[in-house]
């Protein structure tokens, strides 16, 4: 029994050995090299650096035998095809693994452990094209000019062509196009590439059925309206853009997949499938602006999706701001908006609203209610309108005493985004244009209120370190003299929407005795040097001006004021948060240093 015991212990001390020596790691990796003879090409060898699986393996850690060796062999292939990229087809590919050619290690037994790795790259000469030829062509297609006989002959010119032959055939209405018989030959010797490419363009199609697919609340006669696609009309793949584009921007589907049907239907027809996943049905969120002399500023949104089964939206949002300010009183406002897609066709959409307003302003005080309904009309990507019909009441306490106006106004807008990042511009441009005709129902006078805002961005140096960002505002009232004008359509300057550093709406027209009123012109101008300090924290330079006049468009006579400060912003998912310092610069509105705190840049 003693010895049987001792046998044991024996037993339990090897197996104990035995998972020790198998939790051990594996045996690292101690050196990769990936080199390029024969060749300077620097952008080459970066390319084939940055192409290379096993590199990728290296910083990723990846020391088991059996990885590196599999990423070793498909290596061979990954480097080839960059060759080929770069116009390289008689190139020699080494990949040692501790001395050893990955590619005549067998299989079935591959090295138990790799300490070194060298990859060895000789691409040999350029070749160039010696014919480049693919057709038939659509009427008015052009091939990239690097598709030429002479021109470096790069794999990724000749994929290009073909998509470029294929897209000018759909865009022709011929949907199915697709490459046929290609023949690529390499003469080593010569050191050419002969390209034949052969494009079939099968039959011209017409759309068919628009399908949708899912599980949507939407009904199927909605969405088909939505998408807006022209059925029984020739093929053209920017409607197919254009119909998920309609479908996304209702904000109703969390996804859309426009998808079109493998097979033609009768008289080459084609269907067209639409799978969509809702969206949450409702959505909240709140914001906050706080200003040492403007106070805080509050606002929140309720917003319901698809409330009559047809992408329908209810939004109902509130604000108060100038809370604990130092400017006025308190301001309070309550909306709700209603918008129906594609009632006027698929790129038009019926909205209709409410608004109540209730403003302590420091020149004036004003109760309003207004009722409209009207359109927008999307015209592209970038640019849309809108045209409205609306009722207005409001009471209001200034300057020339208690008044009240009763106004039927017809809001027209256009706006032109061309900005690549509507929550944090880096390049692009945005214009804003509102002209508001009014007229009086209650003997009040007739004209109209007239707005543009212009901002502009442009990137400096790389990675969009820095930003030049430029903002021109206008503004004027035409018609009714300036006692006669509504107090809510005149023009103010000072805060963090105009001037930074001037106290709220802090400059208008003086009339004497130590009263003003809001100015029937307006100009601001703005300008800030954004410079990004690391991924997500920026510094800012900025300095704004506003001139507010008497008359209805600028000459001379009226005041301007001036601010300039420091900023700093943390980029979010919602947008950046700002932190914005500033002083007076000119004028004799303001004095003492203003900060301003808000989600978003200031334009």
């Amino acid at each position: 029994m003693a010895q049987r015991s001792g046998i044991l212990h024996i037993f339990k001390a090897l197996a104990v050995v035995a998972l020790g020596v198998s939790a051990l790691p594996a045996h690292a990796l101690d050196s990769l090299d990936i080199t390029l003879r024969n060749s300077d090409n620097t952008s080459l060898r970066t390319r084939l650096r940055l192409a290379s699986l096993l590199r990728t393996a290296d910083k990723e850690g990846v020391t088991d035998p059996q990885d590196l060796f599999a990423t070793a062999l498909a290596d061979y292939q990954r480097l080839l095809e960059t060759l080929y990229a770069y116009g390289y087809y008689s190139g020699v590919i080494n990949i040692r693994l501790d001395g050893q050619e990955a590619a005549l290690i067998p299989p079935l037994s591959p090295p138990k452990q790799i300490s070194r790795i060298d990859v060895s790259i000789d691409p040999g000469p350029p070749f160039v094209f010696a014919t480049a030829r693919i057709a038939p062509l659509a009427p008015g297609t052009t091939l990239p000019p690097e598709f030429a006989r002479g021109q470096r002959a790069r794999s990724s010119v000749v994929l290009d062509s073909v998509q470029t032959a294929v897209t000018g055939w759909r865009e022709a209405g011929y949907a199915k196009a697709t490459p046929g018989a290609r023949t690529l030959t390499a003469d080593h010797a010569a050191r050419t590439l002969s390209a034949q490419i052969a494009i079939l363009p099968g039959p011209q199609v017409r759309f068919g059925r628009l399908i949708p697919a899912g599980t949507s609340a939407v009904r199927a006669r909605r969405i088909h309206r939505i998408a807006g696609l022209p059925e029984g009309e020739v093929f053209s793949p920017q409607e197919i853009d254009k119909a998920a584009t309609r479908l996304r921007r209702t904000g109703t589907f969390r996804s859309v997949d426009v998808t079109e049907a493998k097979t033609l239907g009768p008289d080459n027809t084609m269907d067209i499938t639409a799978a969509v996943v809702d969206e949450k049905r409702h959505r909240f969120g709140a914001g906050a602006e706080i200003s040492n002399v403007e106070g805080l500023a509050l606002s929140g949104f309720w917003m319901h999706r698809n409330l009559l089964g047809g992408a329908e939206r209810l939004r109902v949002e509130g604000s108060a701001s100038g809370i604990g300010g130092t400017t006025g009183g308190i301001d309070y406002a309550l909306g709700t908006r209603f918008e129906r897609p594609a009632v006027f066709g698929a790129d038009t959409k019926f909205f209709a609203h409410l608004d109540l307003e209730v403003l302590d302003e420091p020149d004036f005080k004003s109760n309003e209610a207004t009722a409209g309904v009207g359109a927008t009309r999307i015209f592209s990507d970038h640019l849309e309108g809108d045209l409205e019909i609306a009722l207005t009441y409001s009471e209001t306490e200034d300057a020339f005493g208690k008044r009240r106006f009763t106004l039927l106004t017809f809001p027209t807008a256009l706006r032109w985004d061309l900005r690549d990042n509507i929550l944090n511009p880096t390049r692009g441009h945005y214009i804003n244009a509102n002209v508001t005709p009014f007229f009086g129902l209650s003997g009040e006078d007739t004209g109209g209120q007239i707005k543009f805002d212009s901002r502009i961005y442009r990137s400096l140096g790389s990675n969009d370190r820095f930003v030049v960002a430029g903002r021109v505002q206008l503004g004027s009232v035409v018609g009714p003299a300036l006692a006669d004008a509504p107090p809510t359509y005149l023009f103010h300057s000072g805060g963090g929407g105009t001037v930074r550093g001037q106290p709220y709406q802090s400059l208008g027209v003086d009339l004497g005795g130590g009263t003003t009123a809001g100015g029937r012109s307006f100009v601001g101008l703005s300008g800030e040097l954004r410079a990004r300090m690391t991924d997500t924290i920026s510094l800012v330079g900025f300095a704004d001006a506003g001139y507010i006049g008497a008359e209805s468009f600028y000459d001379g006579s009226g005041e301007w004021h001036s601010g300039a400060g420091l900023g700093l912003r943390y980029d979010t998912v919602v947008g950046p948060v700002r932190l914005d310092i500033a002083a007076p610069l000119s004028g004799s509105t303001g004095e003492g240093v203003q900060v301003y705190v808000g989600i978003g840049q200031a334009f």
